[in-house]
């Protein structure tokens, strides 16, 4: 819409300053109330159906009723607006409903500051210096606390029946439950779909990571509608393979290539961690199952300090080598994809303002909002189409069998 030349320059006479266009009483503000004045005085008339001062009213048994002074916080600051009323009760304005009191836009902007990892009272500073709108902590509280009805219906979703790879994880957040603040686990389902888009599949928690607790998530997947996995990747847990495999036993369980470096790093120096990194690459690089287990027997060699380190791969050795059945399309998915850790990081990100919070619902009211908007930016896996090509090849017919299911 293109507001005249004429129209403009009558508006902005007397306007001489970024003050007096954008302050706390300059043109803008005013224009918004005066044009939102206008647009409910045009709501109620048509409610009426009929013009003020017109004849037609007469006798219709409602008739306009003097104004309600109104304030809504804004994200130009607090604007106070005139509401007008009818006799009988029943104008139901909609630019400016009946209880409301922030203008729409305020909550998003609440929401995603939220999101972003910052506390209830950060956002009401930032609020204020930003916009000039005071805003209580409570009812800060009350907009996120908005979210939750979806954070229900997105963690009981009906899931896709494939999800060809889906990595399994859990971190450690602080909360309070039965009365006490405690490091709990909460666990991570990350799917890749058909199409190659990354997916979180749900949020659960518990005192701590166990595959007892693992055998409850995999079995809730199952039932919101999830049929088959070609491959699940997970840290290497104790009975954590065996639980899924109960589950979905035509899935392949590989232990993740990047868990093990991590864990193989935490026993070196800062100095070392390059170096051994370095050689360490040979072996998840290999060619095949022989080849990486030669390359581990060089590792020992060149690293007799870190034996360790060694050993902790031939532990889960068994849980390895099934990466090395795969061509190099669907390893580079496995291994560079690394889902679970980068989601992780932006997850810590913004928790790491909080000391604890007060409940699991405001723990996964914060997780899940930063869950979304890290999926704004997923793309589809790079090479995604020739891995399925070979999962394909290497799984033939499960695909339809899960869609039949």
């Amino acid at each position: 819409m293109e507001i005249k030349p004429e129209v403009l320059d009558e508006l902005l006479k007397g306007v001489k300053t970024q003050q007096d266009l954008m302050g706390p009483n300059g043109l803008l503000k005013a224009l918004t109330k005066g044009l939102v004045e206008r647009i409910l005085e045009g709501e109620l008339t048509h409610h009426l159906g009929y013009e003020k001062s017109d004849p037609a009213g007469y006798g219709t048994g409602n008739s306009r009723n003097g104004k309600t002074r109104k304030t809504l916080k804004s994200e130009q600051g607090e604007l106070e607006v005139a509401v007008p009323r009818d006799r009988e009760g029943t104008f139901e304005p909609q630019l400016v409903r009946k209880q409301q009191r922030r203008w729409d836009g305020l909550d998003e902007k609440i929401i995603a500051l939220y999101a972003r990892g910052l506390t209830v009272r950060d956002i009401q500073a930032q609020l204020q210096e930003l916009y000039g709108v005071e805003l209580s902590p409570g009812l800060i509280s009350e907009v996120t606390d908005a979210v939750l009805d979806e954070v229900k219906s997105w963690q009981n979703r009906v899931l896709d029946s494939m999800y060809p790879v889906v990595f399994l994880d859990a971190l450690m957040v602080k909360m309070r439950h039965e009365g006490r603040v405690e490091n709990r686990a909460v666990y991570v389902a990350i799917g890749i779909n058909e199409e190659g888009i990354k997916e979180v599949l749900g949020l659960w928690s518990s005192a701590s990571e166990g595959a007892k607790f693992w055998l409850t998530v995999v079995t809730e997947l199952k039932n919101r509608g999830l049929r088959d996995v070609y491959l699940f990747c997970t840290d290497g847990l104790k009975g954590f393979a065996q639980a899924i495999e109960s589950v979905f036993p035509k899935a392949q369980v590989q232990t993740c290539i990047v868990h093990l470096i991590r864990a193989s790093l935490n026993y070196a120096s800062w100095k070392e961690r390059k170096a051994l990194a370095t050689d360490l690459r040979p072996v998840y690089r290999a060619v095949n199952a022989e080849a990486a287990s030669a390359a581990l027997a060089d590792f020992r060699v060149r690293w007799p300090k870190h034996q360790v380190v060694a050993d902790v791969w031939e532990r889960n050795w068994e849980r390895v080598i099934p990466f090395f059945q795969f061509p190099e399309e669907i390893r580079r998915v496995i291994y560079t994809t690394n889902a679970v850790e980068s989601l992780h990081m932006s997850l810590r990100k913004v928790t790491k303002n909080r000391g604890s919070f007060p409940s699991e619902e405001a723990a996964f009211k914060l997780l899940y909002l930063a869950l979304r908007n890290a999926g704004k930016k997923w793309r589809a896996v790079q090479g995604w189409r020739e891995a399925m090509r070979q999962f394909e090849m290497i799984y033939p017919g499960r695909r339809e069998a899960a869609r039949a299911a």
